[in-house]
């Protein structure tokens, strides 16, 4: 029996390349993926009054589902390039006029794909008006392996607005055999009410993520980690609620409260134990399950 080739018998073309030997990718041809959205409430119902698509990035809002007899809508975010790598950009921005209710979720996971240098960035604006209640609520962000990924979150609220908020992050690819062991991440994170920096936050991981993750101060080994966050007048009132639903969890998570915010963390060593919790939360919150989509 003939051995098979090796790399030095193949064809020049079909031979392994190098990413060493591959030049840099022109800044022109990365993805600027943009979104710009207004919804408004007329007569008791929120209907998106204005929007903006740039690059791959893409909104939809399906029908309302009469029978549930909803006032608000649910918008879905699409990222058609199916991920992100690094020297791409993102920004979305959405307001909310007074009494608009809205959802707003992720078609499906977000890929933040490895990166020879060059950051990719996602900047989220939201602007609520008075009354307004929002839940933004996106699939899981998952990390490949090298990524360099940077996102910003700004929200503006009147005390009279609601919010609910809930990001997850996995680091690395488990179920596919790959774990993080390189990459960076940056998640910066500031929430006003009334004009007044209620909630900030700035987390920094890589670009050794591996043993970073270690580390019991970090998450003790956990890839999967999420943060939920509800901000309302009445926040304070429901943590035994959100404490009860999360007893039967499979996964590390606790809840706390204060100055009118209820915040509740997540960490886990499989992404879909999170998930689950994270799906029991959200319907015993919101009183309905977690967006359509997700499932």
């Amino acid at each position: 029996m003939r051995p098979l080739p090796g790399p030095q018998d193949l064809p020049s073309a079909s031979r392994p390349i190098s990413l060493s030997t591959v030049p840099p990718v022109p800044a022109f041809i990365r993805a600027r993926g943009e979104i710009r959205a207004e919804f408004s409430c007329l007569k008791g119902s929120t209907h998106l009054a204005r929007h903006f698509e740039g690059g791959g990035f893409r909104l939809r809002v399906p029908r309302r589902d009469a029978s549930r007899g909803a006032s608000g809508v649910e918008g879905v975010l699409i990222n058609t390039g199916g991920g992100l790598v690094g020297g791409d950009t993102g920004a979305i921005d959405v307001a909310l006029g007074e009494d608009a209710r809205v959802t707003l979720t992720t078609q499906s996971a977000e890929k933040i794909y490895g990166s020879e240098g060059p950051q990719t960035r996602l900047d989220v604006e939201l602007h609520l008006g008075a009354r307004a209640v929002l839940e933004w609520l996106p699939q899981e962000t998952i990390l490949f392996k090298d990524a360099n990924f940077a996102r910003s979150l700004h929200i503006d609220m009147p005390g009279s607005a609601s919010l609910t908020l809930l990001e997850s992050v996995i680091l690395g690819r488990k179920a596919s055999g790959e774990a993080a062991v390189s990459g960076r991440l940056r998640d910066n994170w500031h929430i006003y009410r009334d004009k007044r920096l209620v909630f900030a936050e700035s987390l920094a991981l890589g670009p050794h993520l591996e043993t970073q993750l270690a580390r019991k101060a970090v998450t003790g080994g956990a890839i999967s980690i999420a943060t939920f966050l509800h901000v309302s007048e009445g926040a304070e009132s429901r943590l035994d609620e959100v404490r009860a639903a999360l007893a039967a969890a499979e996964c590390e998570c606790a809840a706390s409260a204060w100055n009118g915010m209820l915040v509740a963390r997540f960490l886990a060593s499989e992404p879909h134990h999170l998930r689950r919790a994270a799906q029991t939360l959200l319907a015993q919150f919101r009183g309905q399950d977690a967006p359509r989509i997700w499932t």
